[in-house]
């Protein structure tokens, strides 16, 4: 999903926000965090990481991929590699290897090996927290930028995948036509107290709740501010 193409109307419904869905009030919006919060105070990344740089290798990996299927793949790679100087050693046929169960694992391993060099080459090994260098990497675009900003190094950033692209048009929460604009609304309307932790709240919402396909609305905690109707009904 590329940060600057807008959705048509038909793509836009699917997503889950026809033009008669009202925004989400502020008082609700702090309810509505408070509810995901206390159910889980402490989210993480279903993607297992070590350090900044398994998580960005990761992450890059995770593109057009499940975090389980990256997972698989990563399992044996970050007990053997955990530093780009590592990865160059490995090489790119070698990471192949690990990889290839993932979608477009040639360009991806193409890409990590490039990340690497300018790792190495210009960071003395380190991943930059910096917005502007990370977007400069091989195979990172603003989201990728975003989660590693937000799980690496803690800052609030707000990364829009697919499931929350749909969770904030759907309820109401952040409605855009493209993930950028949905991002900027994000940040733009959750509380401060809860934006740290809102991107990783928000995709869990929407892979185990806030499905695509059917929504899970009977079990939704905050299934009496979600805005979107029809909601599915018990079975």
């Amino acid at each position: 999903m590329g940060k600057g193409k807008a959705l048509s109307d038909g793509e836009l419904a699917r997503a889950g926000r026809p033009d008669t869905v009202p925004d989400m009030k502020p008082a609700d919006i702090d309810t509505f965090f408070s509810r995901l919060a206390a159910a889980n105070p402490e989210p993480r990344s279903e993607l297992n990481y070590v350090n900044p740089y398994t998580l960005l290798v990761a992450v890059v990996l995770s593109a057009q991929a499940t975090d389980v299927g990256v997972n698989k793949a990563t399992e044996r790679l970050f007990r053997e590699v955990r530093t780009p100087e590592a990865m160059l050693a490995l090489g790119e046929d070698g990471l192949k290897e690990h990889i290839k169960t993932i979608g477009l694992f040639n360009t991806k391993a193409k890409n990590v090996i490039a990340l690497s060099e300018i790792l190495v080459r210009d960071y003395g090994g380190e991943v930059p927290a910096d917005r502007e260098a990370l977007e400069k990497l091989p195979g990172v675009g603003r989201k990728t930028a975003n989660v590693v900003l937000n799980v690496a190094f803690g800052q609030p950033t707000i990364a829009v995948d697919t499931h929350i692209f749909r969770v904030g048009n759907r309820t109401g929460l952040a409605p855009g036509k493209t993930p950028e604009q949905v991002e900027n609304r994000l940040l733009q309307v959750v509380p401060e107290r809860w934006r740290l932790h809102a991107h990783h709240w928000l995709i869990l919402h929407g892979r185990y709740v806030c499905k695509a396909r059917k929504p899970d609305c009977p079990d939704c905690p905050v299934r009496d501010l979600c805005l979107f109707e029809p909601k599915t009904q018990p079975a």
